[in-house]
């Protein structure tokens, strides 16, 4: 005897059916964009190095391939923080002259307290989450838009940077050990600041793909009223990204203060600007929702190359800004292209 069926109820799994549908053709859709964006991206790295192997003299030198190496860690630390709070629809301004001022504490807390290196360390780190944790409540408790809160934030990181190192580097001379942490080589040819930027590389990705704080940061950025409605607390999770990317910021900040062999107050200018369009050119959106650790790391690798090639050149300082503004205006361009196939 066959079980007599509900009324409606062969609409509503036609329905059900068609929405599954609907929405697996929206995924698969959404994850071809997202590898052509890797694939794009990628291709662009390799035909930079090409261009700049061919009509740059010593490029595919080692040493001048560990430089690049080098400078991507810095970029790659700050835009892979900047990656998850771009994700929720934000933007974080402060994190050069931030990188600045955590460097400054990490030298006040080594050379000019006497603490222990490692002691020195965590404390430059955590002066980044606190800067993440005051714009997190700024933002969410405030309401303050994440553009005007993290330029705010930015200016008063660049003052206090100046302020505590009384406008001079703070060097390391006393604790040699400190540079160490981003030109030793735990591993023989393999500088340790491109080993922690790809061990930070694989922690983010591992956030974001496999962890809540990740599973909230793309709901935050697709639809933040959802979120909050389906019982998400988006102010803590706001907070706790910014606290996240905090960090990053702090531990850029440790490696190139290392780097360098002393802190320097006025370096970081301009470091979020390359930061921002690594992840724009990774693919990472800047309306929110998408974004990817993978095209993070190809977009840093990209600025660097661009950046080091245009000295091998011996392209003007003035002009090498020309470029590089204009490279982030076709990334948003092309952002905002892939945000209209969306709608």
């Amino acid at each position: 005897m066959s079980t007599p069926q509900q009324p409606g109820s062969s609409t509503t799994t036609i329905i059900r059916t068609a929405v599954n549908e609907n929405t697996d053709r929206r995924d698969f859709r959404g994850l071809l964009r997202r590898q052509l964006q890797q694939s794009l991206a990628f291709g662009t790295l390799i035909v930079l190095v090409l261009f700049f192997s061919i009509f740059g003299r010593n490029f595919l030198t080692w040493n001048n391939i560990s430089g690049i190496l080098l400078a991507t860690a810095v970029i790659g630390i700050l835009a892979l923080g900047t990656t998850f709070v771009i994700i929720t629809g934000g933007i974080d301004l402060s994190i050069g002259t931030g990188m600045a001022l955590c460097a400054v504490m990490t030298g006040v807390f080594i050379t000019n307290f006497g603490l222990p290196l490692f002691v020195g360390v965590i404390g430059g780190i955590l002066t980044g989450v606190l800067m993440g944790f005051i714009n997190g409540v700024n933002i969410t408790f405030l309401r303050l838009p994440p553009f005007i809160a993290t330029l705010a934030m930015m200016m008063i990181a660049g003052g206090l940077a100046l302020v505590v190192s009384g406008v001079a580097p703070i060097y390391f001379s006393e604790t040699p050990d400190f540079q160490k942490i981003a030109l030793g080589t735990l591993i023989p040819g393999l500088p340790n600041a491109v080993l922690i930027t790809l061990v930070l590389a694989i922690v983010a990705y591992v956030v974001l793909s496999k962890t809540l704080l990740g599973r909230y940061t793309f709901a935050i950025g697709s639809n933040e009223e959802a979120a909050r409605l389906s019982g998400v607390n988006t102010r803590r999770w706001t907070i706790l990204v910014y606290m996240f990317a905090g960090a990053f910021t702090g531990v850029a900040g440790v490696i190139i203060a290392s780097r360098l062999g002393s802190a320097q107050p006025q370096t970081g200018s301009g470091y979020e600007l390359q930061a921002i369009a690594a992840v724009i050119i990774g693919g990472t959106s800047l309306l929110g929702g998408r974004g990817s650790i993978l095209g993070t790391v190809i977009g840093a690798l990209i600025m660097s190359v661009l950046v080091n090639g245009l000295r091998i050149l011996s392209i003007q300082p003035e002009w090498q800004n020309i470029v590089v503004g204009v490279v982030i205006l076709i990334a948003v361009f092309f952002d905002s292209l892939r945000n209209r196939s969306r709608t």
